[in-house]
């Protein structure tokens, strides 16, 4: 059995009532879940404030109370810590319970606004292929070695996390590739955890529903790199302009990766089809069957942390040329009337441009492209009109519907973003708030060669509106339409 003294960092502790020799059992944060010898740790999040349950937690068996403040009422046989930070120390506490997972296995951690699930997912791909066995922490899904767990969060939080590494660790795993979302490094659910390396794919705009400003965004997104020992590598993508800023405070050692200038890791885009490109990847030509501009830039930081963890060269272009999409990035998809298809996730004013952009790159001028676009609901507004500014100046139609609303109206999102649409631009436009309809509308609007591009939900197999997930697959859809039409 554990003591609380073994697992609890000297300091982190303000102040303590009660003996720090007693047993822990386990440890979490929500009090529902407590039972007898259990530490409970009150968080204060944004929707409850964990010190409102602790009376509940030592009701239902906590014999440890970790907390900010301490309690009016202190009950007999308890141990309460004060700390200054709650999630700090759960950081810490959790990993130390955990077994220190991360100083068992590899971890990489990869943060950026666009790419980080396609990373982090070959990564995980190209590891096991070689035989070295890893897991995953993605948006999409999780894995332990070959055993998926689903996944709920971009991070998940300290508990769970160090949770799932030591599983990973109990089942042999010699390496993880992980999301690292700005939320997790501003909520210190990744304290504790020992990077062997991280890595930065780009920023632009997204989640200031949170962030307040783009500042704090790029603040929370360099802490990551701050945090960095100095036995990880820090590789970042220089072609973005915040790529040297990630790493300025750094104690990791730096390496780039470019498409445009000089670096330790260079990749140029030769040809570029529907079905696969031709790159100029460290002096090699290689074809790969993942397409655009965006998806050179992650298969360039993939061959570059590849190198960086020992991989032979020869052997990591070999992989990367035989590396397949990930489920709704850049899917395409193609009728029998020749019509392509692209379901892609982008759901960023830069992600949308990046993937019109190289679907312009690729079709036939003589062709349409008929962008079919919505917003996620409960998110950050501002992007709206952007994205509907960057959909019609970089296609022939643009279908505007429904993402996922959440609590918020269809037509108010949509509104919002043809704020974003010039009125000599607004005869290129139609809004059809039912989905279905609108990807329908799109192919009917269609002939041979146009290119329909299906942005937003990529991967996702749902639709949240008014807090109930329906059961919804944009590929569906599509394949449906494809037998019917």
């Amino acid at each position: 059995m554990i003591k609380l003294k073994q697992i609890l960092r000297a300091e982190d502790i303000v102040e303590v009532n009660g003996n720090l020799d007693v047993d822990v059992v386990d440890i979490t944060m929500d009090s529902r879940q407590v039972k007898k010898g259990y530490c409970f740790i009150a968080i204060r999040g944004t929707q409850a404030d964990g010190h409102t349950y602790i009376d509940k937690a030592v009701e239902l068996g906590a014999t440890s109370v970790i907390c900010e403040e301490m309690p009016s009422k202190i009950a007999k046989g308890i141990t309460y810590v004060r700390v200054g930070d709650s999630t700090l120390a759960l950081g810490y506490l959790a990993t130390s319970f955990c077994g220190n997972p991360t100083e068992k296995l590899k971890l990489v951690g990869i943060t950026g606004t666009n790419g980080k699930t396609t990373t982090v997912t070959l990564l995980y791909r190209l590891f096991n292929k070689l035989g070295h066995k890893s897991g995953l922490l993605s948006t999409v899904v999780n894995y332990i070695g070959d055993e998926e767990v689903p996944a709920t969060h971009t991070t998940p939080d300290a508990i769970q996390l160090n949770k799932l590494l030591a599983k990973m660790v109990e089942a042999g795993c010699t390496h993880c590739f992980m999301e690292v979302s700005s939320h997790s490094v501003v909520q210190n659910r990744i304290a504790g955890l020992t990077f062997a390396g991280g890595m930065f794919s780009n920023i632009t705009h997204d989640h200031l529903d949170y962030h307040k400003t783009f500042e704090e965004y790029i603040k929370a997104k360099k802490r990551f790199f701050d945090n960095l020992p100095e036995d990880a590598f820090a590789l970042v993508n220089i072609d973005d302009k915040n790529g040297r800023v990630m790493v300025q405070n750094t104690k990791a050692k730096v390496s780039t990766y470019s498409l445009r200038s000089m670096a330790n890791f260079r990749c140029k885009v030769i040809e570029n089809h529907f079905d696969g490109m031709l790159l100029n990847l460290d002096s090699v030509e290689v074809w790969t069957r993942l397409v655009g501009g965006f998806n050179a830039y992650n298969l360039l930081a993939i061959y570059s942390a590849a190198r960086l963890l020992g991989i032979e060269k020869e052997v990591a272009l070999t992989e990367i040329s035989s590396m397949t999409s990930v489920s709704g990035r850049f899917e395409h998809m193609k009728s029998p009337k020749g019509i392509n298809v692209v379901v892609d996730y982008a759901h960023t004013p830069d992600a949308l441009q990046n993937v019109i952009d190289t679907i312009n790159e690729i079709r036939n001028p003589d062709n349409k492209l008929i962008t079919v676009v919505g917003a996620g609901g409960n998110r950050d507004k501002t992007k709206r009109p952007v994205m509907a500014k960057v959909s019609v100046e970089g296609s022939n139609m643009v279908v505007l519907t429904s993402d996922n609303p959440r609590f918020e109206e269809p037509e108010d999102i949509l509104n919002d973003m043809k704020a974003g649409i010039e009125p000599s631009m607004v005869g290129k436009v139609l809004t059809i708030v039912d989905r279905t309809e609108a990807i329908r509308t799109a192919y009917m609007l269609a002939n041979s060669g146009d290119v329909i591009l299906i942005a937003g939900k990529g991967h996702e197999t749902y639709q949240e509106v008014k807090g109930v997930k329906h059961h919804f697959d944009d590929k569906e859809v599509v394949q449906s339409i494809f037998n019917t039409l």
